[in-house]
């Protein structure tokens, strides 16, 4: 999935039920944020299994709805929360490999062999 340079990305954190689908997530939305699902912003949700997400964004033709399923992890989501938690690309990216974007993370050390 390609995630257009100039939008917005936001989180929904805590869980989402994963049986809804465009209208029950723009719902959500629209509860969460005043202006609302329809400017081109990428809003991703996460069901209490921890193994779907879901991405809803309006394309200015229509509502598009993106699901990743993984085999065998979970995404790492904090359970606590039900407001929008603003994300950039990067860490959108990495939370959708699986990695933990809520935890500091420390640099790696590199050592001249010498």
């Amino acid at each position: 999935m390609h995630i257009a340079k100039d939008k917005r990305i936001f989180v929904r954190i805590g869980f989402t039920d994963m049986r809804k689908q465009i209208n029950g997530l723009a719902a959500i939305v629209q509860e969460l944020r005043p202006e609302g699902p329809f400017d081109g912003s990428y809003f991703v949700f996460c069901g209490k299994t921890r193994r779907v997400a879901k991405i809803l964004y309006w394309d200015s033709t229509g509502f598009c709805l993106w699901q990743k399923r993984l085999e065998r992890d979970a995404f790492p989501w904090p359970s606590r929360g039900a407001e929008l938690d603003e994300m950039t690309r990067t860490k959108i990216r990495a939370l959708l490999r699986g990695i933990d974007v809520w935890k500091e993370h420390k640099p790696l050390e590199y050592r001249v062999a010498g």
